[in-house]
């Protein structure tokens, strides 16, 4: 079950309390923009897309009558994020390499480490695209899986009631997605290992 404050601030809201919107906007904010900028990859699409999610849901509100709002939400962005990879715009695709828009803010939670100079800055960019690329090339099912353990850390449970499915799936879901990322980046594996044993 999730979170019983957002659905008492929904509740809230639908009894006319304006500020409780606001709350539940914010409560969503990160895990929300950060589940679409990994689908995107570019943070000013990610933002409008955030906006337009909670405009559609706020139109769809009076019908919803789930306890789950933050699954639901997410549901509505990825149709969202589909409907924009089939019109015009090159630069939100849901397979589209990073490498590919030079203005994408890099994955850099990904990227361990202190503080880095200039050679090791633009190393770890290298690898954040590489590892984003990677990303996006797992089947869909698990890329929504991982996008939403990594970026957006949201619970299995969550993550299984969004995707309609038993929480052993999800978790089936994220292993074969950590499986063929080791398997794509194992060169980028034993260097960060390498790396890692020469500075301990």
């Amino acid at each position: 079950m999730e979170d019983p404050s957002l659905n008492d601030l929904l509740q809230q809201y639908r009894q006319g309390n304006a500020d409780a919107l606001e709350e539940l906007v914010e409560r969503t904010r990160l895990p929300l923009y950060r589940f679409i900028h990994g689908l995107v990859r570019d943070p000013h699409v990610a933002e409008d897309v955030f906006q337009d999610v909670w405009l559609r849901a706020l139109k769809g509100m009076h019908r919803y009558q789930r306890d789950r709002l933050l699954a639901w939400l997410f549901r509505i962005a990825r149709n969202r994020v589909i409907d924009l990879s089939r019109k015009r715009k090159p630069d939100v695709s849901l397979q589209q390499p990073s490498k590919r828009d030079a203005e994408a803010e890099p994955l850099e939670a990904f990227i361990p480490g202190p503080a880095r100079g200039s050679d090791r800055d633009t190393g770890n960019r290298e690898l954040a695209e590489r590892i984003a690329a990677a990303v996006d090339r797992l089947p869909p099912v698990q890329r929504e899986v991982y996008l939403m353990r990594t970026e957006a850390d949201l619970p299995f449970k969550t993550i299984a009631l969004y995707q309609g499915v038993p929480i052993n799936t999800a978790l089936a879901r994220m292993q074969y997605a950590l499986k063929r990322l080791r398997s794509e980046l194992a060169e980028d594996y034993e260097n960060l290992n390498s790396l890692s044993n020469r500075t301990s």
